[in-house]
């Protein structure tokens, strides 16, 4: 189950309204480093390959997504992208052309016809092969955005990038580009906001004292732990000091070309259950209050 043109999920870009307090939070707390600063920007990169995994860009108001990255597999599949995603209804904001940022390489830039902005570069810095770190994050695994049109904005993302419908619940809509059981996923709602972002945890154990490092630094576990359904994976989900839905997540399935997408009627739970253990509460108001509130900047 792999894309055509797209290799995997890079990075996602943020604004913040305070670098230093996003700086201590994400470095101190979340684990990850600082990969670079600059004029009212800050990089931060987990243990794995990537140069960042987030870009904070310090903007006064409310966390706004600015755009998510995606890397091709190829400096031709940015054109095939470019062509097809204009094709598919979207706009192409950048051709093809050297990005301005730490990571360098070439990229170029989309938004789909409801106003999602996504990078697609190739040619970016990575980093050699490195073995996980206890308790970092390794890279970003998925990203779940809302979709008041969950059925275009499948149509959009398939014929723009060639992601694949993995599984569909009655909630969300899980697109895969890679091994990954999903890259990109889209959840039932009436916005287009971010839903949430997951980094790639070691194991299990490091999801777990995760979730401890968080609630002794004031950031109670939102929903979790517990195991997902579709993708199979571990999950602990938190708000982090701005208002942004993070997630630390591992065990993630990995599929090929032999899945089979399996649709609302195959994932239904038992009354009260949320997940596979039937441990974790269902996501509170809070929870759910906060996967509406960041929505894409406008350009």
């Amino acid at each position: 189950m792999s894309s055509p043109w797209i290799e995997g999920l890079r990075s996602v870009s943020l604004s913040v309204p305070d670098l230093d307090q996003a700086e201590a939070f994400y470095t101190s707390v979340w684990r990850l480093e600082v990969a670079h600063r600059g004029a009212d920007a800050l990089y931060l990169r987990g243990s794995g390959r990537d140069a960042y995994l987030l870009a904070l860009y310090r903007r006064d108001g409310s966390p706004q997504i600015l755009r998510v990255t995606l890397r091709s597999h190829s400096a031709e599949a940015l054109a095939e992208v470019a062509k097809r995603a204009v094709a598919a209804g979207g706009q192409l904001l950048r051709t093809t052309s050297a990005v301005d940022d730490p990571a360098g390489g070439i990229g170029i830039l989309v938004r789909d016809p409801h106003g999602r902005v996504f990078e697609v570069v190739h040619g970016d810095v990575q980093h050699g092969a490195v073995a996980p770190e206890r308790d970092r994050p390794q890279r970003l695994t998925h990203v779940v955005l809302n979709s008041h049109a969950v059925d275009e904005t499948q149509a959009f993302l398939t014929q723009a990038f060639g992601l694949r419908l993995a599984d569909r619940t009655a909630a969300i809509a899980f697109m895969n580009c890679n091994s990954d059981h999903h890259t990109l996923a889209i959840g039932v709602s009436d916005n287009d906001a971010l839903n949430h972002i997951a980094f790639l945890m070691p194991d299990g154990d490091a999801v777990m004292r995760g979730g401890g490092r968080m609630k002794d630094a004031g950031y109670p576990i939102q929903w979790g732990p517990g195991r997902h359904g579709p993708g199979n994976n571990l999950f602990n989900y938190f708000i982090d000091p701005f208002g942004v839905v993070i997630e630390y997540t591992a065990e993630v399935e990995q599929v090929d070309d032999s899945y089979l997408a399996r649709g609302p009627e195959d994932w239904k739970w038992p009354p009260g259950r949320v997940d596979q253990w039937g441990i974790s509460a269902a996501p509170g108001t809070t929870l759910k209050e906060a996967q509406r509130r960041v929505l894409f900047a406008p350009l």
